[in-house]
């Protein structure tokens, strides 16, 4: 029961990190080719909400049900596939911190500049390609860790 229940959860927080990983990217990239500031602020500001509701909490989740399963099935931490994935999570979250960061600054810049009037000011372009170059590695390798996951191959 306790084990069905970690799985459950850990196969939970691997969906909302890939779906809010991918509504978010989605939802972004529509708005900034609107090219409507008011959009693109409003956008800024639900995903900014999203990613710290959705994202970090199932960032939170997986490691620890994670843990708590190999631990309660006997898989050891260093075991292969297990180690890869551990390692690949890690290698997202070095690209969802700046990620996070940058989505907070196109969100103060979009709503500076619907406030006041002006464009969107470089710096948010800049970023913006940021943001969006930082998420494919990101995403693919959430999808490898889901593979992972799944297929445990022995490695």
């Amino acid at each position: 029961m306790w084990i069905d229940f970690l799985r459950w959860a850990h196969i939970i927080g691997a969906a909302v990190l890939l779906g809010t990983g991918a509504g978010i990217a989605f939802f972004m990239v529509m708005a900034h080719q609107t090219k409507d500031i008011k959009v693109i602020a409003h956008t800024c500001r639900i995903v900014v909400i999203a990613d710290w509701l959705f994202t970090a909490s199932a960032v939170i989740i997986q490691p620890i049900t994670g843990a708590l399963l190999a631990v309660n099935i006997g898989w050891s931490l260093t075991q292969g596939w297990v180690l890869i994935s551990l390692l690949l999570y890690i290698f997202v979250g070095l690209f969802w911190l700046p990620v996070v960061w940058i989505q907070h600054q196109l969100r103060n810049m979009a709503q500076a500049a619907l406030k006041n009037g002006a464009a969107l000011p470089a710096r948010y372009y800049r970023l913006y390609k940021v943001w969006f170059f930082c998420g494919f590695p990101a995403f693919f390798a959430v999808l490898l860790i889901v593979w992972l996951m799944v297929t445990r191959p022995v490695l």
